[in-house]
């Protein structure tokens, strides 16, 4: 193994710290910005239209947003250290791998559907 392939192995988070999220999902991702001297956690939040890489070191994922009438999207390294947490606020229930469509529409058009809970949830 390369020195390189040791160094993503070593910074690879334990499976515990990162939380089960699919496509679709509405996350709010805590990042580390550090400006200058000062360091702080800034929270980004949106709905997840890709992830590449799986578990692997190199995974990553994009998460997309419209802040003031504009798309932004953003692309985060599943396994940085810079990462604070992820948190799932919405599942979403969708039936692409990539929700690269999402750029094209706006407005109620750009909504994900939520996932039903199951049939044995309801009856409780």
């Amino acid at each position: 193994m390369n020195a390189l392939e040791e160094l993503r192995q070593a910074q690879k988070k334990p499976a515990n710290m990162i939380p089960k999220f699919a496509i679709g999902d509405t996350v709010r991702v805590h990042f580390r910005i550090i400006e200058g001297e000062k360091e702080r956690v800034q929270v980004f939040e949106g709905v997840v239209i890709g992830r590449k890489g799986g578990e692997s070191p190199d995974a990553r994922f994009t998460v997309r947003r419209v802040a003031f009438g504009e798309g932004v999207e953003r692309v985060f390294p599943l396994h940085s250290p810079r990462i604070e947490k992820v948190e799932v606020t919405r599942e979403g229930s969708v039936r692409r791998a990539k929700l690269y469509y999402l750029r094209e529409r706006s407005g109620k058009a750009a909504r994900v559907k939520a996932k039903e809970r199951s049939t044995s949830a309801k009856a409780k």
